[in-house]
């Protein structure tokens, strides 16, 4: 995994999530196949295999840059700006 401007540029200490899952998902009844964390002001939404694709949504609404797995486990980063894993 290789760092990218995005994540030197993200706030410390790492945001609070804002839920416990995507509210967007809740909102009109679907359910998120795995959930994604912002890490500019942790927003939580649903994956691209969701069928809201939550999370890359608060990205084009936003443009926060990395977000982070919120899977049990899981913490790989993703830069939405250099398409990579960092």
């Amino acid at each position: 995994m290789n760092d990218c401007p995005h994540v030197e540029a993200l706030p410390h200490p790492q945001p609070e999530p804002q839920s416990d899952t995507c509210l967007e998902c809740l909102a009109t009844g679907t359910h998120p196949v795995q959930l994604r964390i912002c890490l500019d002001c942790g927003h939580v939404g649903c994956c691209d295999s969701s069928p809201g694709r939550h999370a890359t949504g608060h990205f084009g609404d936003t443009g926060h840059p990395v977000m982070r797995s919120f899977e049990p486990g899981e913490s790989w980063r993703w830069c939405f700006v250099d398409g990579s894993i960092v």
